[in-house]
């Protein structure tokens, strides 16, 4: 697929938006997959969820379900994270790489998602990926950096 880089700057310090990239808060903001996301790696302290090597999985609502699986790759507190997500659908194994940077701008922070697809449902996804899914994923990660935007600034 190619990288979707999108940016946006928020009226919060770095520190807040920082908070709202703990994996567990993902379904807060980001509306795929919408549901709600437990840790399966173990979290004794807070900064425990942003430590390279956590794991945690999204949990479907209905056992049949698509469910999404993420590993923290990279993690510089306040800075940058970067995970690897597992999404399993009907039409197979999805792998992203989704990177958020943040870079203080005055009392505000640029906040920048770059989203890289490693495995994408074979010569069908290839397909997908030119007449619909880019366009689709742009338009998502647009779409959950603003709602983090709207919480962040209330």
């Amino acid at each position: 697929m190619g990288r979707i880089e999108k940016s946006i700057e928020i009226k919060a310090p770095p520190e807040k938006v920082w908070e709202m990239l703990a994996l567990d808060r993902l379904p807060k903001w980001a509306d795929y997959p919408g549901m709600p996301v437990k840790y399966t790696s173990e979290v004794q302290t807070p900064k425990d969820k942003y430590r390279v090597g956590a794991t945690a999985q999204g949990i479907p609502k209905k056992p049949k379900d698509e469910y999404c699986r993420y590993e923290i790759l990279e993690s510089l507190e306040h800075e940058k994270i970067k995970y690897r997500e597992w999404e399993n659908s009907t039409f197979g194994r999805l792998i992203m790489l989704t990177t958020y940077t943040l870079e203080p701008v005055e009392t505000n922070t640029k906040l920048t998602c770059e989203t890289e697809t490693e495995k994408f449902w074979g010569i069908f996804g290839k397909f997908l990926e030119k007449v619909y899914y880019r366009r689709w994923a742009e338009k998502q990660i647009q779409k959950a950096l603003e709602k983090m935007k709207n919480i962040l600034e209330k």
